[in-house]
């Protein structure tokens, strides 16, 4: 059993439009439910020491869709933020938006950075992933780094897993430990791609708007029950805990 303790968790929150079409309603209903559950798992979140809850809001490839659930679905990141932003400040907690906001509207753009300002401090933070894909993120910091060689600021030899790891979107954040997919699916449809590289997976059968402080609990067990080797065998971790 792994002794680390449980500092940072990504959700990709899937199945609200299934959860929808269940109970004979639009998927609009679905995701509207699902913003609702946000406040819930945040608060399981702290109640277990969680620093970090990053959340799956909208994808690269989400703006395929078609566009009017596009149009729903930056009405309710809209509403989201005003109405969320002051609440979060007031329990304490962080807010950060990552992705790239170059397809956002001025209004959505405004509400982001206000919203930001508001709940910019914290024992916590929220992380909303909108407009987002890690191959998205590997590219934009790897680009931040080739300017810095291009104006001489770094030489490309001086480029690494650490140079690399600070311009990512979630720097500043604690590492990965655990990535949650809920609606059954098995796979990370391109989110945090190089934060997973070590995190322990959990794919639950709840759809998102199901999803609640026992569900998270399972997987968090889950986690603790797992061995963390980070590329020792099982005998050094053991070495290690008897101060060996």
């Amino acid at each position: 059993m792994s002794e680390k303790k449980l500092r940072h968790v990504a959700i990709i929150m899937d199945g609200n439009n299934r959860w929808a079409k269940q109970q004979g309603r639009t998927g609009i209903a679905g995701h509207k439910v699902g913003v609702e559950r946000i406040r819930d798992v945040l608060s399981a979140c702290r109640a277990e020491g969680v620093e970090a809850l990053t959340l799956f809001a909208f994808s690269s490839e989400n703006w395929r869709r078609p566009p009017k659930e596009v149009e729903a679905l930056m009405g309710l990141f809209y509403s989201y933020l005003k109405k969320e932003a002051r609440e979060l400040k007031k329990e304490g907690v962080k807010l950060k938006v990552i992705g790239n906001r170059a397809r956002f509207s001025a209004k959505l753009l405004k509400a982001i950075n206000d919203a930001e300002a508001i709940a910019s401090d914290g024992d916590a933070t929220l992380c909303i992933a909108a407009d987002y894909g890690g191959r998205w993120d590997i590219a934009n910091a790897a680009q931040q780094l080739a300017l810095k060689v291009q104006v001489g600021e770094l030489k490309p030899d001086d480029i690494c897993e650490q140079q690399l790891a600070s311009y990512i979107s979630t720097q500043g954040l604690p590492e990965l430990d655990l990535l949650i997919r809920t609606g059954g699916e098995t796979r990370i449809s391109n989110f945090l791609l190089w934060q997973a590289a070590y995190a322990e997976l959990f794919f639950s059968p709840v759809l998102w708007p199901e999803f609640g402080a026992e569900a998270l609990r399972q997987a968090i067990d889950c986690f603790y029950g797992r061995e963390r080797r980070f590329g020792k065998t099982s005998d050094q971790l053991k070495n290690e805990a008897r101060g060996a």
